[in-house]
């Protein structure tokens, strides 16, 4: 009953008319941005910081959610239509939505991605309507010893579920976890790893890392491929309904890709993206039905699966960020900071003292899924043609406005040159086969595993053995260490590789 009277308090602050049209708002720049390639919703809410000073915490995180999720939609878009994933999440969904697309079945395509995407948005946010109370009663039995431990546990996480090398995983966290110590020291107060340049003192900023790193990175590795390989093709769109074969096809698929999705997305580092990977794995492994066309060939289970295991992911991962506090992933980091603007402390103690703020948020959630199915489906010819905008336009828009968001954060120069130089060095990246995704969550999971140490040995007068002794902190670094040693047993190591091969 407390969650049916939650819910009713949450819609009835969604359903205000200014909160309806920030909804409104985030999910049209959200598709938009998602739509893009080469921006995304780190680069999008980033930018629009900013904006959100002047507006109501609600409607301001009500509209920045509705950009993340609306990424999720818009990315499938350029996936099936022009084999280009415009969210990362969606390089999964072009494998078999572009050969959909190129046999004439655009349509069905694009409507199994927006009808498996609805279904995971709306479980999704259910599960974090269900589970965030008694997460969060567990939450409050989290000290500063706990919460090293749970950060332990998902840059171990995040390690095992990085695609390609674990070598390059680790050594991607440890460059993030070195970056994150830059700037000030917050007990001595003496400057580190600045090299006496005084806009380091304060840190690096985590936008202008994610920006540089994805952003100006991915244009790069763009600009360096032929011109050709950068063409736009419009596929042509006929018919959006989806055969009484296919619905029979997709809908186990959905399930499965939803449930899978739910349970990744509250994994700290890229839940979404990793979801989508998985769900299209076990759609391979499932036996073809009679008739039923091959993977890879244009299969419409595999647009239906990763798209909804992405959707979900992109909801339950509030679940972390709203109870515990932790962002995790890039975009949750973003919206801790957008919390902190408005003087909202993200932890526990948002649902007992921000209750309209916590419910209303979530509210917004089936608003906006609805919101995006209206929106997508009538919209593709409109996306098509923006596609058609030819790349010598379209990336020095992208340069410019990231530049635009890096300076009005700080309203500093130096902030632009900095992206300049992370996105060299996210062009390196790509060049050596690392995956930047790990290194983002040691930037934003580092000063908060150094703090929390060191609160925890404060705590116990120097002792190290608290992290052992407290029965919550050492059962999570006891998950840590069975976690690493399964992985590193040569079996598991094969499988998960061939679990990240794209056929």
């Amino acid at each position: 009953m407390d969650l049916l009277a939650n819910l009713s308090t949450g819609f009835g602050v969604a359903f205000t008319p200014l909160n309806l049209l920030y909804a409104f708002i985030g999910c049209m720049l959200g598709t938009l941005i998602g739509v893009l390639p080469g921006i995304g919703p780190v680069a999008t809410i980033a930018m629009l910081l900013p904006a959100t000073y002047a507006l109501p915490p609600v409607s301001a995180l009500i509209m920045l959610a509705g950009i993340y999720y609306g990424a999720q939609y818009g990315g499938s878009t350029t996936a099936i239509l022009v084999n280009l994933p415009g969210e990362s999440s969606s390089v999964v969904t072009l494998i078999d939505g572009y050969q959909m697309a190129r046999k004439g079945r655009a349509g069905p395509a694009l409507a199994a991605a927006g009808i498996g995407s609805f279904f995971a948005g709306c479980v999704g946010t259910l599960i974090l309507a269900a589970f965030a109370a008694p997460l969060t009663e567990l939450a409050f039995k989290f000290g500063p010893a706990e919460y090293f431990s749970l950060m332990v546990l998902g840059l171990i996480g995040a390690v095992v579920l990085a695609s390609g090398s674990l070598i390059k995983a680790i050594s991607m966290i440890v460059l993030g976890l070195l970056l994150g110590l830059v700037g000030t020291d917050v007990n001595s107060g003496v400057a580190r790893y600045s090299f006496d340049i005084p806009e380091l003192t304060d840190g690096i900023g985590f936008v202008v890392v994610a920006m540089g790193v994805f952003g100006y990175g991915e244009i790069i590795v763009n600009l360096g491929q032929p011109e050709e390989n950068r063409e736009v093709f419009t596929a042509k769109v006929q018919g959006l309904f989806p055969t009484g074969e296919d619905f029979r096809n997709m809908i186990p698929a959905i399930m499965r890709g939803t449930a899978l999705g739910s349970v990744l997305g509250v994994l700290p580092g890229g839940g979404a993206l990793l979801a989508a990977f998985a769900a299209y794995t076990i759609e391979k492994k499932t036996k073809l039905r009679p008739g039923e066309v091959p993977f890879g060939q244009g299969n419409i289970r595999g647009v239906a699966a990763p798209e909804s295991a992405n959707n979900a992911g992109a909801q339950t991962s509030f679940i972390p960020l709203l109870t515990l506090g932790i962002p995790p992933n890039a975009v949750m980091a973003l919206m801790v900071g957008a919390m902190t603007i408005h003087n909202v402390q993200p932890g526990p103690q948002v649902m007992t003292s921000n209750p309209q703020l916590f419910w209303g948020l979530i509210a917004s959630m089936w608003i906006g899924n609805l919101m995006l199915v209206i929106l997508n489906l009538p919209l593709i010819g409109m996306w098509v043609k923006l596609l058609a905008v030819p790349y010598r336009f379209l990336f020095p828009a992208i340069i410019l406005f990231c530049a635009i968001g890096v300076y009005s954060t700080n309203n500093n120069t130096f902030d632009i040159w900095l992206v300049a130089i992370f996105g060299f060095i996210g062009y390196v990246f790509v060049k050596l086969g690392c995956e930047p995704a790990p290194l983002l969550l040691g930037f934003i999971l580092g000063p908060m595993m150094e703090e929390n140490l060191r609160r925890a040995l404060l705590l116990s007068r120097g002792d190290w053995t608290v992290f052992l002794t407290r029965p919550l902190s050492g059962s999570l670094l006891a998950a840590a260490a069975i976690l690493l040693a399964i992985v590193l047993l040569p079996a598991i190591k094969a499988k998960r590789q061939e679990a990240f091969v794209e056929e």
